[in-house]
């Protein structure tokens, strides 16, 4: 399995296809195209081409300018801080309003355990009747 870009951003001319299926701007396809045409294109509008699926046949680039490609990678790197990492462990803990005081004590000390250990903690607490 190749390994996972992890940057987005411009391709610039390096483009290993020949036939590319364009996006506009805008969001608008314009079809498949050869990798010259492509080029051509972005230079006379002065955008940037950008590779957003590689997977499929041909491969999918969007002519994006430098502002759209800045805002795209914020949300991409909003989007990795929000999913868990790997090996990252969320312990989950609920309790009842109504909880004795020593059951919460003890609850308490279990929650700083986890989080000296760098544990995410979730506490849900219920309504007691």
């Amino acid at each position: 399995q190749p390994k996972q870009k992890t940057a987005f951003g411009s391709v610039g001319r390096r483009i290993p296809y020949r036939i590319l299926h364009v996006i506009n701007q805008d969001g608008e396809s314009l079809g498949n195209m050869h990798r010259a045409e492509a080029l051509r294109l972005m230079d006379q509008h002065g955008l940037k081409l950008v590779l957003l699926r590689e997977n499929v046949e041909p491969p999918v680039y969007r002519l994006m300018t430098g502002q759209q490609i800045h805002e795209e990678q914020l949300k991409r790197a909003e989007k990795k801080k929000a999913s868990p990492k790997p090996g990252m462990y969320i312990k989950e803990l609920s309790f009842s309003s109504g909880i004795a005081k020593n059951d919460l004590e003890t609850k308490t000390k279990q929650i700083a355990q986890w989080i000296e250990k760098k544990h995410h903690v979730k506490v849900t607490i219920r309504q007691a009747k």
